[in-house]
């Protein structure tokens, strides 16, 4: 809720009427922008509890979540090696990622218990974040907090889209293997953001000290968790601790430059220590890097161009803006009584967090080219890992893809607060109500447009697991009566890779982890 103050020096109790002289309302009595704010509260109330209601689906979609792919390669090291001997057997053999393989081994422990309870984490965690991340941006900025339920709408959509809107749900959700490596790091980032930002606003010294220190570890363990991330977070953090520097008039003390610095080294200590173990390079040995000829950077500028052309068709990102310009409505009609409509609050506004405005003109228009800059740093990576085919792993743009929704988010706020100052002005009633219509629009369509999506996901997922327990059950049944091989029918989700996809069964990684997995010899088609 806005909190409004007396006009300053004035002991003199507020007056019961306080419309104005067309007889609009100040905001804190029925006219004026009470009913544009009601108004905006309904719109949010709607766009929060329709992204809330797909999230609790796709987290629900959990329970359906049975082995495809690498799962059955993890699920067999996990329960035969233990924690510590995947962590051990990534880095010596697979890809060198410690991390990655730590948290593997402590998902898949239980079988599938943990890969089914990993979406519910995520949702969680991120909806959470997202919330958390909004209240403390405008806590920096100085400016009044607006209805809890815009900011929840917005944390809700905005983690909606991430998981929905791409062309990989089913493996940035629900494939743990994937969330691990590509979901799991961006919540983990956000999250030591957020631990920076409270250890700042403390005014401590022993909290910014502690978390300058704790930011060099989680880096390294995030090099080691994922390439894609570390090089996004890495490019968006050093831009960071450039503008944040003190004699650029941002900031009075280098708290954010050495948190960025500090994450920085990090994220550098961690890629290295992936890129020189052994694992890595047998990977490497796998698949042998081209050289970097004009053909090469040219054959990446059009997978990058694929890459942008996917995400610009999915209009539903254009929610993003449109519940960030929800929020900069709701922010710029909150009225302090004695603010003059049209003008800044009186309580401070934005300009006490600020930087100063040459400044400021950067920070706005730096975020596109450096998420544009990371996402083409990311599609080089994939073409050399994985050849031609490599920009269409979707699971791997949401790297880049979270900082796009927070970028248009806070465009959209921006944009939204300065046209709610101008609509707030009395006499101004169809100009508020066509904005009001017209964002309202884009927030609920997009959130509309993800339930084709959800739904395509359940079928896929439930129709899948019904038939996997059957087959599982007949398996199971056949192991316990002592066959030694078993049939199996790859039952495809997700365009990711069944047993048995292989020409050669020498070949088929993924046949024999699952042989493995049964306690069985070998496996084969119907």
């Amino acid at each position: 809720m806005s909190r409004t103050t007396p006009p300053e020096h004035s002991d003199a109790p507020l007056p019961t009427d306080t419309r104005d002289e067309d007889g609009a309302g100040d905001g804190r009595k029925g006219g004026g922008t009470v009913g544009p704010r009601r108004a905006l509260s309904w719109i949010a109330l709607v766009v929060s509890a329709g992204a809330g209601a797909l999230l609790s689906v796709g987290a629900f979609l959990g329970l359906y979540v049975r082995p495809t792919s690498d799962d059955w390669c993890a699920l067999w090291k996990a329960r035969d090696m233990g924690v510590l001997g995947i962590t051990w057997d990534f880095y010596r053999t697979q890809n060198g990622r410690v991390t990655n393989a730590f948290l593997t081994g402590l998902i898949y422990s239980d079988d599938m218990r943990g890969p089914k309870l990993l979406p519910t984490l995520l949702v969680v965690t991120l909806g959470a974040g997202l919330l958390l991340l909004g209240r403390a941006a405008l806590r920096a900025l100085r400016l009044p907090g607006p209805p809890p339920v815009l900011l929840a709408a917005a944390a809700a959509l905005l983690s909606a889209l991430l998981f929905f809107a791409g062309t990989r749900s089913y493996q940035v959700l629900l494939w743990a293997p994937a969330t691990i490596s590509h979901t799991l790091p961006s919540v983990i980032g956000l999250g030591a953001v957020l631990c920076a930002v409270r250890a700042a606003q403390s005014g401590h010294r022993w909290a910014r000290t502690t978390a300058v220190a704790a930011a060099f570890p989680t880096g390294a363990a995030l090099g080691m968790l994922s390439e894609p991330f570390a090089m996004v977070a890495g490019l968006l953090a050093g831009t960071t601790a450039l503008l944040c520097l003190p004699r650029l008039g941002w900031t009075k003390d280098r708290y954010v430059p050495t948190w960025c610095a500090s994450a920085c080294l990090g994220l550098a200590t961690g890629l290295v220590l992936l890129s020189t173990s052994p694992g890595a390079r047998w990977r490497r040995a796998q698949h042998p890097q081209e050289p970097l000829t004009a053909a090469v950077v040219g054959e990446t500028f059009r997978d990058w161009w694929h890459v942008w052309e996917t995400i610009g068709g999915q209009g539903a990102y254009a929610g993003a803006a449109a519940v960030g310009a929800l929020l900069g409505l709701g922010l710029g009609m909150t009225r302090a009584p004695g603010d003059a409509p049209g003008r800044a609050p009186a309580h401070g506004g934005t300009a006490a967090g600020l930087p100063p405005r040459r400044l400021f003109r950067i920070a706005v228009l730096l975020p596109l080219p450096l998420i544009a800059l990371a996402s083409l740093a990311v599609t080089y990576g994939l073409r050399t890992g994985y050849g031609d085919v490599g920009w269409t792993y979707g699971r791997t743009w949401t790297s880049f893809l979270l900082p796009l929704l927070l970028a248009l988010c806070a465009y959209g706020t921006w944009g939204g607060y300065r046209l709610g100052l101008l609509l707030r002005a009395p006499g101004r009633p169809a100009a508020r109500a066509a904005v009001l219509v017209a964002v309202g629009a884009v927030a609920v369509g997009s959130t509309a447009a993800l339930v084709r999506p959800v739904y395509e996901l359940t079928t896929s997922t439930v129709v899948r697991a019904t038939a996997w327990d059957r087959q599982n059950a007949r398996i199971r049944a056949e192991v316990a009566a002592g066959a030694r091989e078993v049939a199996y029918e790859p039952l495809l989700v997700g365009g990711l890779t069944e047993p048995l996809f292989a020409r050669t069964y020498e070949r088929d990684w993924a046949a024999q982890c699952a042989a493995t997995y049964y306690g069985v010899d070998r496996i084969h088609r119907p």
